[in-house]
């Protein structure tokens, strides 16, 4: 983060902020979860999470065995707010994965020559080959929502999106791809809880840009594109899987299970994956604006 963008956050909090986000921040303990909507008031415990944690790695590595020895082609995508949980939660699908086989995509901003093509033309050619299983942290949808909120596309080219997203994504698991689409949901106070924590680390100030701190004074307009998104890019064939990430390690463990009952690999194991939690992983109609 450049100098001049230190103590933003700080001072959006004391000045800006809508009152009940600084006095849920102000508050809270440790382990409290900051949204009121959350279906659960503390974050999981690390051992337990540690304990589920492990399980899944072993499963994970099995199923990427699977995916190689039987030529799968995996493509995931991780959407969501600034600070929602999306790398993180890629960093747990691949700590244990063969990096050659586990890639993550995580693209800059399109240069002038990328600007003059197809719009998805730059994410296509990152698709995963057979045996791969690829990570997109961040990913087309980026007109959806991102370019739409600061007026980085027009609102034709935003609808030529929409108009092309589904049918295109239909044809990549026609083709064969096994499409995962996340939505990593967060709640407004715990997104901030976590700028600022950002901001005063100076391991995790990288994190932040320009566009973070731009995007705090623009929850509504984040919220009017996420659920057009939402709403016009989710089919049978190609759906969304919301993700409610205010709770990170129970976000994690969703996602990751999430695959893991999708794919019919070798030895798996169902017990040692253990079930979905349908109040924080499951379609559109659990987004929380």
């Amino acid at each position: 983060m450049a100098r001049s963008e230190k103590g933003s956050i700080e001072k959006y909090f004391e000045k800006d902020a809508p009152k009940e986000v600084r006095s849920a921040i102000e508050k809270s303990e440790k382990d409290d979860i900051l949204n009121p909507t959350y279906p659960y008031d503390e974050r999981l415990k690390r051992k337990a999470y540690e304990k589920e944690m492990e399980k899944l790695q072993i499963e994970l590595v099995k199923m990427q065995s699977w995916v190689k020895e039987t030529d799968q082609r995996i493509a995931l995508i991780f959407e969501g707010r600034d600070a929602a949980g999306k790398g993180g939660t890629i960093k747990r699908f691949r700590e244990n994965l063969n990096p050659r086989g586990a890639r993550n995509v995580a693209l800059s901003k399109p240069s002038d020559t990328e600007q003059s093509q197809w719009y998805f033309q730059r994410y296509i050619q990152h698709l995963p080959s057979a045996g791969e299983i690829v990570f997109f942290d961040r990913s087309w949808y980026n007109r959806g929502v991102v370019e739409n909120v600061f007026g980085f596309c027009t609102a034709e080219q935003r609808e030529r999106f929409f108009r092309q997203v589904l049918p295109l994504e239909t044809g990549l698991v026609n083709d064969g791809i096994t499409l995962f689409k996340f939505w990593l949901n967060v709640g407004r106070a715990e997104q901030l809880n976590r700028f600022l924590s950002r901001e005063t680390d100076p391991l995790k100030q990288w994190k932040l840009s320009p566009i973070d701190v731009a995007g705090l004074n623009k929850w509504a307009e984040y919220s009017e594109s996420i659920s057009e998104t939402l709403t016009r890019s989710h089919s049978e064939h190609c759906p969304w899987t919301i993700v409610r990430s205010d709770d990170k390690k129970r976000a994690r463990l969703a996602a990751i299970r999430r695959v893991l009952h999708a794919l019919d690999y070798d030895e798996k194991d169902e017990d040692a994956i253990g079930p979905n939690d349908p109040n924080i992983c499951g379609g559109p109609e659990i987004w929380d604006a």
